[in-house]
């Protein structure tokens, strides 16, 4: 049988995929090892209450803490995405198959069992996480040896729950490949392969949607019913209502509204209007929520987001204003452009740590420091710089004498010198990036449009910045997630007399991790960060991915 599968035209598709897989086979295990089980165990610690060791299990608390009970709606949401996923899955399947002419519906069934197999390896490494790290208590007051710690691994392995859990992955596993043996043999469909995959992921979609659902109605529950008990405000179902109402009317004005014609009366000029109104109320009922969520969670993390996105606001755009303005420049056949790439290209290679403890001397409060210097050559007053909390708006409504309100503050001074920190260090980067895309830019372009009459503005504005989006919604999209990841330079600059105005993201889950100790708590707001990075990224490619021109 298996000499009859390996034989003849099928045989060699099997042994290309075979060697294919064995070839990524090291770098899957390596990505594993070293990305997908890191993210799982900073996932496990979130949900329980973990301060240097592991301590009770408590869910969403830490989440709930964090965010207030916008926890519970994102986990809906998110399980509802997963649905939608798995429907969006088989309508492609549906329509290959129609395509193709194939009746592929059979092969749901072993992706049953693939899927079964997945999710008892997942059940397995959660039985087992738990007997690994229970080692560090074990050894206390006993003498450390290497047998020692054989021993209690051995034991942590051999677990009677968890040997039940790896016998039920290996019977799965051993299952699967019989299963799909059986499968090429009998089923000759074409591209079995990949609708196999694509059955498995739409029920791996369908088993996780389920669980979250399941998890997060319970928490909601636990959370309902330990508001009842102190007599405080159980307004879970209120917001969840709230919120998923809202989200539902944006959706629908979103969707429908492209498909009335603009220049239309009567019943269109009707139903644009209702869909307006409903936009407006779907989002009255967002808006009318966020007061609330932000005041029931975690002041340092609003702070935080707040401060992370005055630093990506004001670094992206003057960031890559400079950087086009300079490729623009040094693309010219101008004599020295080389050494100017370099120089310009210099601090991004410059150690972070180091370039940014000399901005810190630079940007001193002393009135020695340079910049306080060059100011009093013009007869301006010293600034704290590093040292000054108060809002770079207020501080120029001050000098001015006028008055503006607490929220149009802006960012603090402090941060100011960050953000000028951060241009200087990636403009040359961009630079470099935005020379290698005017570079396929065709000559031929640029000189039709100067023979037409065009000048040097118009042909900058209707043919190099439209053929440069590429590079734009990439440097753009680079520069989003590096802003709300960053953190070394930020860390070296920062100074506690600037009352965490200059506290992004990122900094806040390092104090709360490494000064704090809470690494529970840190690990929930690390995937907060990633959710708010992912939904950014997702918003990025829906806006300005679909205006880049490939030419």
């Amino acid at each position: 049988m298996l000499k009859s599968l390996l034989s003849g035209r099928r045989g060699r598709y099997l042994r290309e995929y075979f060697t294919a897989y064995m070839m990524i086979a090291p770098a899957v295990i390596l990505i594993f090892t070293f990305g997908i089980f890191p993210v799982g165990f900073a996932l496990y610690v979130s949900l329980f209450r973990w301060r240097l060791k592991q301590g009770n299990f408590i869910g969403l608390v830490n989440y709930q803490q964090a965010i207030g009970n916008l926890v519970y709606i994102l986990l809906f949401a998110l399980a509802i995405g997963g649905l939608i996923a798995a429907i969006k899955i088989l309508h492609q399947i549906k329509k290959r198959s129609e395509e193709r002419n194939t009746r592929p519906w059979l092969l749901a069934l072993p992706a049953v069992i693939y899927t079964a197999m997945i999710l008892s390896f997942l059940r397995w490494t959660v039985l087992l996480l738990p007997n690994l790290l229970a080692i560090a208590d074990k050894i206390v007051g006993q003498e450390k040896t290497r047998q020692l710690f054989v021993r209690l691994l051995w034991e942590a392995f051999t677990n009677q729950n968890v040997l039940s859990g790896w016998w039920l992955f290996v019977g799965l596993t051993v299952g699967s490949v019989f299963i799909g043996i059986l499968t090429i043999s009998l089923l000759r469909t074409p591209d079995q392969f990949f609708y196999q995959a694509y059955f498995t992921i739409t029920w791996i979609a369908i088993s996780i949607s389920g669980i979250i659902l399941w998890f997060t109605y319970s928490q909601v529950i636990a959370a309902y019913q330990a508001a009842v008990q102190t007599g405080s405000s159980p307004a879970i179902w209120s917001q969840v209502i709230t919120v998923l109402s809202g989200v539902i009317f944006l959706w629908v004005a979103w969707k429908f509204w492209p498909s009335f014609p603009q220049n239309d009366g009567g019943r269109v000029f009707l139903l644009r209007l209702f869909l307006g109104l409903v936009f407006l109320v779907g989002g009255w009922l967002l808006l009318g929520e966020i007061p609330v969520f932000a005041a029931a969670g975690d002041p340092d993390i609003w702070s935080g987001l707040k401060v992370t996105i005055f630093y990506s606001v004001g670094t992206i755009p003057f960031q890559l204003g400079i950087s086009i303005f300079l490729a623009v420049l040094l693309f010219q056949q101008v004599r020295g452009s080389e050494l100017f790439r370099m120089l310009f290209f210099l601090p991004y290679v410059t150690p972070a740590v180091a370039s940014a403890a000399v901005f810190r001397q630079i940007f001193s409060n002393r009135l020695q420091a340079p910049v306080n210097q060059i100011l009093r050559l013009f007869g301006l007053q010293p600034q704290e710089w590093l040292f000054e909390p108060k809002g770079i708006f207020t501080l120029l409504a001050q000098n001015l004498g006028v008055s503006i309100p607490a929220w149009a503050a802006g960012p603090s001074l402090a941060l100011v010198v960050i953000i000028i920190y951060s241009i200087w260090t990636f403009v040359g980067y961009d630079t470099i990036i935005y020379l290698a895309g005017l570079g396929n830019i065709p000559n031929e372009l640029l000189e039709a449009a100067e023979i037409d009459g065009a000048g040097r503005w118009q042909v900058f504005r209707f043919i190099t910045f439209p053929l440069l989006s590429p590079t734009t919604y990439f440097l753009s999209l680079i520069a989003v997630i590096g802003t709300f990841k960053a953190f070394n330079h930020i860390w070296v600059m920062r100074q506690d007399l600037a009352l965490g105005t200059t506290d992004t993201f990122s900094v806040v889950i390092f104090i709360e991790f490494f000064e704090k100790l809470r690494y529970g708590y840190a690990s929930a707001l690390a995937f907060v960060l990633f959710a708010v990075i992912l939904s950014l990224t997702y918003l990025n490619n829906r806006i300005q991915g679909t205006r880049v021109f490939y030419g």
